[in-house]
């Protein structure tokens, strides 16, 4: 054979061998599309439609409790790992809802992850769709039922607290109709109601601003104010307080300019921080506010010499009710709330309040609040009244020692709500 001939029968079988692989190929691709076909589970009409704009969470389960399909939701609670239903809950309720063609509703408390830390609280719907599948909704209620808790044990304490005092003043009623005859007995008892009038008054007081800081956004009507004079009136109003215990006040530092919200709540809490430093400093210490700027916030730290508060009761303190030392808060007046609305001011605000503290060495509570940006600097307000503080807190000014001396004690009026520490 010539050499043309056996190049010509090469090429038409290769060809013959490239067009019979490409056909062998496609014929394959085919089957495993055909296979693939056969494997997916087909929903009934409209279901991935629906699904896909559902906005839950969901797992549809086939008829031999499989997950055909999941959302990214399920997985993230914990609700789906591979093609596995993980709760024994979940697949009762789906087993259930198999057998009965029922719907099935429930909340439940799951935990997470694998290691059964944290929670998360699901309010869940079982159905059928079709004969062989079972979809599961789950909508998120951690939070609600969080907020729920806290309403409770807000209003359980709020009862036990409101007993005390009232509970006390009705005693001493009766003790002064008792000893009428007796004018020492009464004059003392006398001097314990008012004692209980006025822890019961700052109670309320304190419940009703709360309540007020939590309810709504307050500071919507803010308006510019100058740190300098909120630190002033804050300062006055612990003067009584800190004279009585011949303590003295040192204020250091000033503002350039003016932070924006509600100047009373301000005060309000730069006061609670300042009545509660003079509470627990030692008689003839010093209590300090020290005032600087920084990265466009305004600081405010109060330092007392107290006891200070131990490291793990540090992360508790801003809760409401919560005392480091219950027995001393009562004695002292304080109501539990102090903080708490110290707390929830600064928040109003966009700031935050922080605590520093070591056992024996006293506490350090700081604001920070942001300050508007491009405002002038506010005019000088007058020198802070009498009261008390002396911080070893930071300050960009010379401390200025406001002195006091000491008279008789005599009851402050109190216009917002003030505490031990909590």
């Amino acid at each position: 054979m010539s050499p043309t001939a056996i190049a010509v029968v090469a090429g038409l079988l290769g060809f013959a061998l490239g067009v019979s692989g490409l056909i062998g190929l496609r014929l394959s691709g085919r089957g495993r599309r055909a296979r693939a076909d056969v494997q997916e589970p087909t929903l009934p009409d409209g279901t991935a439609d629906v699904l896909a704009v559902i906005g839950r969470a969901y797992v549809v389960v086939d008829g031999v409790d499989g997950v055909v399909r999941a959302s990214p939701a399920a997985y993230a609670f914990g609700l789906v790992r591979g093609h596995t239903v993980v709760h024994e809950q979940m697949l009762e309720m789906i087993r259930r809802a198999r057998r009965s063609g029922v719907i099935e509703e429930r909340r439940v408390e799951l935990s997470r992850g694998p290691f059964q830390t944290g929670a998360v609280v699901l309010d869940v719907r079982v159905a059928p769709i079709a004969e062989e599948y079972i979809l599961l909704l789950a909508d998120d209620q951690t939070e609600i039922a969080r907020a729920q808790s806290i309403r409770n044990d807000f209003v359980a304490n709020v009862s036990h607290e409101l007993k005390t005092p009232v509970g006390a003043i009705g005693l001493l009623a009766e003790a002064i109709e008792d000893a009428a005859e007796d004018e020492e007995a009464v004059r003392r008892f006398a001097q314990r109601l008012h004692k209980e009038s006025v822890r019961l008054t700052a109670l309320v007081q304190d419940i009703i601003e709360l309540s007020r800081l939590q309810s709504a956004d307050v500071v919507t009507e803010g308006r510019p104010v100058d740190l300098n004079q909120v630190i002033a009136d804050a300062v006055d109003r612990n003067r009584f307080p800190a004279e009585n215990k011949r303590i003295e006040l040192v204020v250091g530092g000033r503002v350039t300019r003016p932070v924006f919200g509600d100047p009373d709540l301000l005060v309000t809490a730069l006061r609670n921080l300042i009545d509660n430093a003079v509470h627990y400093s030692p008689e003839g210490t010093r209590v300090g506010v020290g005032v600087r700027e920084r990265d466009g916030m305004a600081q405010i730290s109060v330092t007392d010499q107290g006891p200070g508060i131990p490291e793990d009761e540090q992360d508790r303190i801003f809760e409401r009710f919560y005392r480091v030392d219950a027995a001393r808060s009562r004695r002292t007046g304080g109501t539990g709330l102090g903080l708490s609305i110290v707390k929830h001011v600064m928040s109003q605000h966009g700031g935050e309040a922080t605590v520093w503290s070591q056992p024996g060495r006293g506490s350090t509570f700081t604001l920070r609040i942001p300050q508007i940006e491009g405002a002038d600097e506010p005019e000088e307000t007058a020198p802070a009244a009498s009261g008390a503080s002396a911080p070893p807190a930071p300050t960009t000014a010379r401390a200025q020692p406001v002195t006091t001396t000491p008279r008789p004690a005599a009851p402050a009026r109190r216009t917002g709500s003030t505490e031990d520490r909590q």
